[in-house]
């Protein structure tokens, strides 16, 4: 028969429990930096740089990828656009396309997964394939698209039979149609990447290189809002759980100078969040990159997201904080393009400038176990997987997350948490990149000393990279 313990919470009995509990906040940071291996795996296969992802919502473990496989002759691209499905439980791929030859000029920029097509853009044709549920390797095209301007991203609605284009202007495709069923224009410039509101399908967001974020809404005639930056927006990303919400990612890509050689991308850096019904201010600024931010992906929780930058780097936000709060990064990972966080929300996909698709756990100190793949008694295989916790392990671990939490302000714990490793060429634009933040704030101050008072007025971060908002 078992006995019920009392006890008494009384601080007078327990003079030390403060103490203790400090004790066991500091091990608990420790331990996580200990065993905080966030790299899983890397998948090669590509021969070029992997210039876009795309995931299916109802397939926790496949991904698509495509790269630019081929190279420059004088003047003239050679590419063999090749488009790759993976298993990322056993990071493997499953199949690969190539439409075109070798002989045409073409790029893959862009792919978009839903159910049940699949569409991915080269040139000026957008191709559309299905394939089986049971057998990955079973693809099948449908269809294809031709148009006369030519496609730098399609995206597709979540649940419908609608697939947006973006180029000279934005189309609307039907699955059963040859030619657009809807065009939007809206500037002359070209519109270079497009996101459906995955709460809302109806709306849409795209981005130009004019600098420009434009919002359209499939039941109108025209487009409903334009927002005019400072730096052209190279992604965007609709948060899952706050429909009207999305966080945009800045800098220009053919301006950037390579961090190797010591030296700083000379415009905004960050990514910017805001709410599609009051555009006149960000909600939020996340901060930290030191090059142009290169593509953005939410968790499916909506409480955090992913960015791929420039700088060689790949962070991981909270979806309202200003600092990121993992960084990761390899010696020989180059120039990141595409993020990607898989449909669990527990690993992170990224694709570089070196041909390489690589895995990443999205907590580092996250426990992962191996499921081992025999064959006539051999091991073939080894899949990496979380490990499911026991009930004593998991009241265990959410302890140690509680009091870790609870004393993380104190300066001994949040020096632990807060650190991270970083190449020594990005810590060093960092800190270059903070040198000239000060200098541009204190010169601010000097002027709006010596001027006339309220001749030069504050201006919030949230609305100084805003120029104007057009509806």
């Amino acid at each position: 028969m078992c006995q019920r313990v009392f006890r008494n919470f009384d601080p007078s009995l327990r003079t030390q429990e403060k103490a203790v509990e400090y004790v066991r906040a500091l091990n608990a940071a420790k331990m996580e930096k200990i065993f905080a291996r966030p790299f899983v795996g890397a998948m090669d296969g590509h021969i070029d740089s992997v210039s876009c992802m795309a995931k299916n919502p109802n397939h926790l473990k496949g991904i698509f990828s495509g790269s630019m496989d081929g190279g420059m002759l004088l003047l003239c691209c050679l590419v063999t656009v090749n488009i790759r499905l993976w298993d990322i439980a056993s990071r493997y791929y499953l199949q690969h396309l190539t439409p075109y030859s070798a002989s045409h000029h073409v790029i893959a920029d862009n792919l978009s997964v839903s159910w049940p097509p699949r569409c991915c853009t080269w040139s000026d044709s957008v191709y559309r394939w299905t394939y089986s549920c049971i057998m990955w390797y079973r693809l099948h095209q449908l269809a294809a698209y031709v148009w006369k301007n030519a496609f730098w991203a399609v995206d597709h609605q979540c649940d419908g039979n609608l697939f947006a284009t973006a180029g000279a202007q934005v189309d609307i495709w039907d699955h059963n149609r040859s030619q657009p069923v809807n065009s939007f224009e809206w500037g002359k410039d070209t519109v270079i990447s497009v996101r459906f509101n995955p709460g809302e399908p109806n709306v849409l967001a795209t981005s130009a290189n004019d600098r420009s974020i434009a919002i359209y809404d499939l039941r109108m005639s025209s487009p409903t809002t334009k927002l005019i930056m400072r730096t052209r927006t190279n992604s965007i990303s609709w948060n899952p759980m706050e429909p009207m919400n999305f966080t945009a990612t800045f800098g220009s890509l053919f301006s950037q100078k390579s961090l190797i050689h010591g030296s700083v991308a000379n415009e905004d850096c960050s990514c910017y969040s805001y709410d599609a019904r009051k555009l006149d201010e960000a909600k939020c600024v996340h901060k930290d990159h030191v090059s142009a931010v290169m593509d953005i992906d939410y968790s499916p929780t909506g409480r955090e997201f992913v960015t791929g930058s420039y700088d060689r780097t790949i962070r991981i936000f909270q979806y309202n904080g200003g600092h990121s709060r993992e960084i990761y990064h390899t010696k020989r990972m180059q120039r990141v393009f595409c993020v990607k966080f898989s449909c669990d929300g527990s690993y992170v996909i990224s694709g570089s400038d070196d041909a390489n698709l690589r895995l990443w756990k999205a907590n580092a100190s996250e426990q992962l176990g191996v499921i081992l793949l025999y064959q006539s008694g051999c091991i073939i295989t080894r899949i990496p997987t979380l490990l499911q916790l026991l009930p004593r392990e998991r009241k265990n671990h959410e302890y140690r997350e509680a009091v870790k939490n609870r004393y993380k302000h104190l300066p001994e714990v949040k020096r632990i948490v807060r650190h991270r490793h970083l190449l020594k060429p990005i810590f060093k634009a960092s800190a270059l990149r903070r040198i000239m933040i000060d200098a541009e704030r204190k010169k601010d101050e000097r002027r709006r000393a010596h001027s006339a008072p309220g001749s030069i007025p504050r201006e919030s971060i949230r609305k100084k990279r805003i120029i104007k908002e057009i509806e």
